[in-house]
């Protein structure tokens, strides 16, 4: 399918044109057309799909359609992202989509001086991307007014749930019209998201593309058990590798993200760190660095990584084993994006082997324990020494093991696919399934309609 049967208007099409965008992904395809049709929205979706451009066409459409050019910017969409990193990428999409549209986009989060966002604001908005905190600031100062939002977008509602956003979200929500037309999308959908989208949409069309629940075919996955003292030894051993191109490796703490920063610029590695401490400045020059190939590697914590959207990151790096499955999976999805091939290489201690069990048993699958590559020079205990010698014998592990250094990666463009994605998964959890009743008798009737 092509772009030009979506029937998205020529200002947009010439937009999508000039970034060299031909093909619209899954979701793209799922949710333009109902959504230019008005219907509310529920997406199940990752960063990486081009969901921004899913919701965003169709919002930048509808407004060119309803108002002149010359009338003075209203306030009339909203999206709210959990991170100051994901609103500015969102911003900066819109932008790019809309450029031939003459719509006013503003961005809003905090780290930043208020008085340039609130100048922006007193001279008229079209679309605003905010972060909840620094929203709900500038509405009790009355800088922002909601009272004619026609469309409302809540990207991320997991990572909101994960980041204690939830009763902010439901703040912000009571001072919408109740007239609006509502898109939610989550990575996961846990009983709590199931049960805002309940209250919050309106029959919506539901759209799923990918799984959370298993880890992408085009990922490898591979596991060092190492002890907490030999972990930056380690790394600092692989990143010899020059197949590690573009290297994201995730800390559990800012301190241990800090740490690891300063031992690797100590061995003379090029390395930008990213976390809730670093100003705003710092952590969009560290971004800038990274993507911009100045430096090989980022080293992030998971608040602060969430959501970015970074196309050919061939590692990601778990220096610290995640606290949970989903996090993993978070972590996994930031490499082998639009089509890309990516690793993941993960190091356990012994005290993160539950952890690493949960992981496995989560995504179904043992991941292959590789042997390590150096002799240490702090001498392991028994314990750290010990390997998971079934997930190394199960065949799975040996198949998965045997292609891990499978070479082949494609440069694709953005968040736009130009070859066949995959798409499947297997159920939710069925706490969520009983929690997502509610969803689904309000949109029942969309099982009828083309729409799916």
């Amino acid at each position: 399918m092509h772009f030009s049967q979506l029937k998205i208007s020529e200002p947009i099409m010439r937009a999508i044109a000039d970034l060299n965008y031909f093909d619209p992904t899954p979701i793209q395809v799922q949710a333009i057309p109902p959504l230019l049709e008005d219907f509310d929205m529920l997406g199940t979706a990752q960063t990486g799909t081009g969901k921004t451009a899913a919701y965003a066409i169709p919002l930048l459409q509808k407004i060119t359609a309803s108002r002149p050019t010359y009338q003075t910017p209203v306030l009339t969409s909203l999206i709210v992202a959990p991170t100051r990193e994901l609103a500015a990428q969102i911003g900066t999409s819109i932008k790019q989509y809309g450029k031939y549209c003459k719509v006013k986009v503003s961005v809003i989060f905090g780290g930043m001086a208020k008085g340039p966002q609130i100048h922006n604001l007193r001279s008229g908005t079209d679309i605003l991307v905010a972060t909840p905190g620094r929203l709900l600031d500038l509405m009790g100062s009355n800088f922002v007014d909601l009272s004619h939002v026609n469309y409302f977008v809540l990207d991320e509602a997991d990572q909101m749930l994960d980041m204690g956003f939830l009763p902010d979200i439901k703040r912000i929500i009571a001072k919408l019209p109740t007239e609006r037309q509502t898109m939610l999308f989550s990575a996961t959908m846990p009983k709590e998201i199931l049960s805002l989208a309940g209250s919050l949409l309106n029959h919506p069309v539901r759209i799923s593309i990918g799984s959370v629940q298993r880890p992408l075919d085009a990922i490898s996955q591979s596991l060092y058990r190492v002890s907490k003292e030999n972990k930056a030894e380690l790394l600092i051993h692989l990143l010899k590798d020059k197949a590690i191109s573009s290297a994201l490796i995730f800390c559990r703490t800012k301190n241990g993200a800090n740490r690891l920063t300063k031992k690797l610029l100590n061995q003379s590695y090029t390395a930008e760190v990213i976390h809730g401490n670093k100003s705003q400045n710092a952590r969009t020059s560290a971004l800038k660095k990274f993507k911009n190939h100045e430096s090989r590697i980022l080293i992030a914590t998971d608040i602060a990584a969430r959501g970015l959207d970074i196309s050919q990151i061939s590692h990601v790096i778990n220096y610290d084993i995640p606290q949970t499955p989903e996090t993993y999976l978070h972590r996994m999805g930031r490499t082998g994006r639009a089509g890309e091939v990516g690793e993941t290489i993960s190091f356990c201690s012994r005290d993160e082997l539950s952890l690493l069990k949960d992981i496995q048993k989560h995504i179904g699958m043992d991941i292959p324990v590789l042997k390590s590559p150096i002799v240490f020079s702090v001498v392991e205990t028994a314990d750290s020494k010990s390997t998971s010698t079934q997930a190394n014998n199960s065949p799975k592990a040996q198949a998965n093991n045997s292609q891990r250094h499978n070479s082949g990666r494609s440069a694709d463009a953005g968040h736009f696919r130009h070859s066949q994605s995959k798409q499947s998964g297997p159920r939710g959890h069925q706490q969520e399934q009983k929690a997502s009743d509610a969803v689904n008798q309000k949109s029942a009737f969309t099982n009828k309609r083309k729409y799916k």
